[in-house]
This record gives C-alpha cells, sequence and structure tokens, in this order.
C-alpha cells in the first residue's frame, strides 16, 4: 500500500499565516565573549521579550539548536522565570532555524504550548570551534566521522567544497563569480552597526586571501563568533497584541534531504542540494513563486552555499547561479537583496537565526542601521547605501530564508508583513 503521494509534501496550506514571529533578540556578535552559553542566551531571550512587548509568563515553549557549548532550554527558561509547558533541545547544524520554528508552529497547532522561543547560544570562535580546532579537536572521532575523516573531510569546507568543484566544472562557474557574495554582503556589513566585520573588500581581497580548501579562500568562509540569538512565535491572532507589526508565516520546510543525506554525492547530481526538493513545498504551500520574494537570507557558511541554494530553490536556471550572485542582483538597491545584515560571513555565525531576525526587521521596515532617529522614536531610512547608511531594502513585503546543514540537507521559510 503506497502511504505517500505527490501530493502529500503540499498539506501544510492551511497553517500559512496562522503564526507569526513577534520578538527578536540578540547579544553582541564578538570572539572572546569572557560569558557563557548560559549568560548570553538569557540575554538574547530577554531582548527577544522585550522587542516583543511579552513577560516571561506568557512563553511556555522553548527549544534551541543544543550542541557544542550550549545551554539546555529549561536551564535558560529558569533563569528568566519561564516555565515550560514544552521543550525540545536539538542538533542538525544550519538546518535547525526553519526546522525548529516548523516544530514550535506543530506543537502550538497540537494544543502542547502557546508561545514559543526559539534560540542559539554560542561560543563559537572562545570555545568549540566548528572547523575542528580549539577544543573540538579533543573529541574522540566516532560514528559518521569514522567515514567523513577517512575521506579527509573533517570540516565543513572540506565536506561542501566538491559540491562547488563539480559546478565550476559542469557550469563554467568561477571563483570571481561567487567571491561576489562576500563583496556584497560586506557591503551590507559596513552599514551594520553591530557586524563583527564591517569592512568593505573587494573581488581582489577574496582571491589572494589565503587557500583554505580548494577552491575555497579564508574570505570565501564564514567567520567565527560568540553569541546568542532568539526569536518568538505564536498564533498570529495573539501577535496582534505585541509591540511590532507581526512577520507573518507563510510556509516552512524543515530538514528536507536528498535520497542520501550523508553520501548525497550517490543519489542525484553532486551539484544539486537540498533546496532542490524543499522548493515543492516551500513555494506551493506559501502560494508564492521565487520572483515574488524582495529580500533573501541564504545560507552563507561559504559563499558558494548561497549560490548552490538560490539555484536550486529556483531564483535562477541551473548553471545560472555565478551570474545571479554577481550581476548586482543581491546588493541593496539590487532586485532581490541577500543577506542584508551581511550574514555569516561577515555579521556574525549562528546558524541562521541572525539571518531569519534581520528579515523579520526588514519587514517591519526598522532594520537598526545607522540612519537618523526621527521624533516618532522611529529610524528615518534614507535608502542612501552607501557605506556607513542604510540597510533597510525599499520596499519589502515578502523574504525568503534558505537554510544550509550541508548539499543534501537544508531548511526554509517564507514570511510576509500581510496576510494573504
Amino acid at each position: 500500500m503506497a502511504l505517500r503521494s505527490d501530493a502529500d509534501a503540499n498539506t501544510g496550506r492551511h497553517l500559512k499565516d496562522k503564526y507569526a514571529i513577534v520578538g527578536v533578540g540578540e547579544t553582541k556578535y564578538t570572539r572572546g565573549s569572557g560569558r557563557t552559553t548560559r549568560s548570553m542566551a538569557s540575554e538574547a531571550v530577554k531582548n527577544a521579550l522585550d522587542d516583543a512587548g511579552l513577560k516571561p509568563e506568557d512563553v511556555d515553549g522553548m527549544m534551541s539548536y543544543s550542541f557544542n557549548d550550549s545551554t539546555f532550554a529549561p536551564t535558560v527558561a529558569g533563569d528568566l522565570g519561564i516555565r515550560l509547558n514544552y521543550y525540545m533541545d536539538v542538533f542538525g547544524g544550519g538546518s535547525s532555524t526553519e526546522a525548529l520554528i516548523g516544530m514550535a508552529i506543530g506543537v502550538i497547532e497540537a494544543g502542547m504550548c502557546n508561545t514559543v522561543v526559539v534560540y542559539r547560544s554560542m561560543n563559537g570562535f572562545s570555545e568549540v570551534r566548528i572547523g575542528g580546532t580549539g577544543k573540538r579537536s579533543a573529541v574522540p572521532i566516532t560514528g559518521d566521522q569514522m567515514h567523513n575523516r577517512a575521506y579527509g573531510w573533517q570540516s565543513a569546507a572540506q565536506s561542501f567544497s566538491p559540491t562547488f568543484m563539480r559546478h565550476m566544472y559542469e557550469y563554467g562557474t568561477t571563483p570571481a563569480q561567487v567571491a561576489m557574495v562576500k563583496v556584497i554582503h560586506s557591503e551590507h556589513a559596513s552599514n551594520n552597526p553591530k557586524a563583527y566585520y564591517n569592512k568593505r573588500v573587494s573581488v581582489d581581497d577574496v582571491l589572494n586571501s589565503r587557500m583554505i580548501v580548494k577552491p575555497c579562500h579564508l574570505m570565501d568562509c564564514c567567520i567565527e563568533t560568540d553569541n546568542s540569538t532568539a526569536i518568538i512565535i505564536t498564533r498570529a491572532d495573539k501577535a496582534q497584541d505585541c509591540k511590532h507589526k507581526p512577520a507573518y508565516i507563510k510556509s516552512v520546510v524543515g530538514r528536507v534531504c536528498k535520497p542520501r543525506a550523508d553520501m548525497h554525492y550517490q543519489a542525484g547530481p553532486i551539484t544539486r542540494v537540498a533546496g532542490y526538493y524543499g522548493k515543492d513545498i516551500l513555494w506551493p504551500n506559501a502560494g508564492v513563486k521565487p520572483e515574488d520574494i524582495d529580500v533573501t537570507g541564504s545560507y552563507d557558511a561559504f559563499t558558494f552555499t548561497t549560490m548552490l541554494q538560490l539555484e536550486d530553490y529556483g531564483f535562477c536556471e541551473k548553471g545560472q547561479g555565478g551570474e545571479y550572485v554577481s550581476d548586482g542582483t543581491m546588493r541593496l538597491g539590487g532586485k532581490r537583496p541577500n543577506n542584508t545584515s551581511g550574514g555569516h560571513l561577515c555579521e556574525g555565525y549562528t546558524h541562521g537565526i541572525a539571518m531569519v531576525i534581520e528579515n523579520v526587521r526588514q519587514l517591519r521596515h526598522d532594520v537598526d542601521d545607522s540612519c537618523p532617529m526621527g521624533p516618532d522614536g522611529k529610524r528615518q531610512h534614507t535608502y542612501d547605501y552607501a557605506e556607513g547608511g542604510c540597510r533597510q531594502h525599499k520596499k519589502v513585503d515578502l523574504t525568503a530564508n534558505l537554510g544550509w546543514a550541508s548539499p543534501g540537507t537544508g531548511s526554509a521559510m517564507v514570511m510576509g508583513n500581510q496576510k494573504g
């Protein structure tokens, strides 16, 4: 008996606009925080509560991507005076954010709780460094690592770069094209007062930086930072009582996989990433198409991961990703800006939550840039994207976040500032 049909993926349409993100918060993006992840998580969640105009007693659910040196949800909740009816701490890399948002919708829909905080707290530079150095280097090799490390795939750059190498071979994509991802994100970060790296760079700067894993240069790689980030999800009808206009969740894809998520190159082209399958859920459930999206937040663990996702989610034809990321489309003032905060390449590394935070603020039209504050207490955006200026896109009604754990696993979400 067949238990699955092609229509099964699109059964989430009834949830469109039923839930919303109502609060966002973060700590400073730094290196050498001198703090525990417990302390930073409590600060980020408190900032999100304040942003939403909520009190601890208004929240009864909490989830986190808990890995490396993070702190579990019940501890953070207890420190803030939040009594939980539901919590969950999970592992899953950069696909976690959108997946956790989908899980939050599910548990609220099931009546298990009412309002959920999702957070990520990590000393990603001063404690456990994801690249395999620092404290992580002392961890025994077990499980799937017995396969990966045998092939020299210890770090993310080592694991992901063959996909880009093949893309270069098949489609003629060049390192200079994907270097433009770093260039554009650095432009955006130069208008972000809280970005860790806020200096603009050139294509030559990227290509002249030292090689990490061919063809990936140092500046093709995301930065490592210590930080915590948090968002709050609740029903759209309750969101009306919060401080800001809600960011309505139109569709979520949570950890969609290629036929094999581990040795993904054995099932489907190696240049194909999980977004190829995710798009068949994301767009029908949201009732929109890629061309309707105003701002994207495509996971930039590396310059080329941004390109691969934008391609397979349908923002351009397969093989045209190099042109898409280098022709100015992604730049503020362009057709569809990407990672307007500077993303993981420049602002700070947060496993994707900060990219959701940025798109929530874009939808609210209150991105925290260097534009002057008006007498009403609201930022008066100039739309002058020169260095040190504005980073608010002029027209933002719909955003898309594209999360990445690996070429074989991904997640995504569409948000809007209006229902319908």
